[in-house]
């Protein structure tokens, strides 16, 4: 087991890597370095290697893919997740520090609480980045200052008990909900932001990313708050149905008349799927606890075999 892993996903990123290998290094001197490459056309692999770098590939296209792999493979006290040149891998030793000393399940390197705004010169990357941190912190109830930030560290608990479901860019929303979900320690390192240097792109395109990303926000907030979901959406159809029966019904007290049938039925038939919808959230929210109990006894299995690890 390795004290301290540095995870380095990638694709086409030679304009780079060298120097984020060498800074990664010198930053941290006692951890591995592991690149893995996601089908990169240019030469990413050769030169992270040439740097320094343990160079392994994940075939299959997305981040979160890469994520998977370096997860399932890779056993360390600490992992520090970095992405491209524009974090400042200076701040990994604090990170390091909350992981080991303080026992935090992530830490989260924070970019929008110091120069990402000014730096960023794309403004519908900045838009979707506060539109995100509002509707997570909104649906969940919590103060994660920073979500869609690449520079993260983990515990070991967390990269093994963490499911990854989503193939792309939505991977850094799918951990922050699932931290705050299952109650983890979470901690907030302030970093410097630098953009990208010049020949170097961003890979996440900023339309069709930002829809995953929101679609995986309504997915997780279904799954993780049935209740509140379900709950929602039955108040909706019971107001609904309500705004449209009682025109009928005053109609009837004045006539003893039902003169729009059609829209009693509908309406009869809304407050049922009403009923229906709050006790699927109700039977769904059972599920979810009964979940949430069976991955606390998941996670001590994982603290055990940690142990166990570092005994060895």
């Amino acid at each position: 087991m390795d004290k301290i892993a540095v995870l380095i996903p990638c694709y086409n990123e030679e304009k780079t890597i060298e120097k984020v290998v060498k800074d990664a290094i010198k930053a941290l001197p006692d951890a591995v370095i592991y690149v893995y490459d996601n089908n990169s056309k240019d030469k990413t692999a050769e030169l992270a290697e040439k740097a320094g770098a343990v160079v392994r590939h994940e075939y299959v296209q997305g981040k979160g893919n890469v994520i998977r792999r370096m997860f399932r493979e890779i056993d360390a006290e600490c992992y520090i997740m970095i992405g491209d040149d524009t974090y400042p891998i200076e701040s990994a030793p604090e990170m390091v520090k909350c992981v080991i000393e303080r026992h935090a399940d992530m830490v989260v390197g924070d970019r929008l609480s110091s120069t990402y705004f000014q730096e960023n010169k794309r403004p519908f990357h900045n838009f979707g980045n506060s539109l995100v941190r509002a509707s997570i912190n909104k649906f969940f109830g919590c103060n994660i200052k920073d979500i869609m930030t690449g520079f993260r560290a983990f515990s070991y608990d967390f990269v093994k008990s963490f499911p990854v479901l989503s193939g792309g860019f939505e991977i850094e929303t799918e951990m922050t909900i699932h931290a705050v979900y299952n109650n983890m320690q979470i901690e907030n390192v302030v970093i410097e932001y630098r953009d990208r240097p010049e020949g170097s792109v961003s890979k996440l395109n900023t339309y069709s990313d930002g829809f995953k990303v929101l679609f995986t926000i309504f997915n997780l907030f279904r799954n993780y708050k049935p209740l509140a979901f379900f709950g929602g959406f039955a108040l909706l159809l019971c107001l609904l149905s309500i705004g449209f029966v009682i025109p009928v019904i005053m109609d009837y007290a004045t006539t003893r008349l039902v003169y729009k049938l059609p829209t009693f039925v509908t309406c009869g038939f809304v407050m049922l799927a009403a009923i229906h919808s709050f006790f699927s959230g109700l039977i769904l929210s059972n599920q979810a606890k009964s979940d949430r109990r069976s991955f606390e006894i998941f996670r001590n299995l994982i603290h055990e075999s940690k142990k166990r690890l570092l005994n060895r």
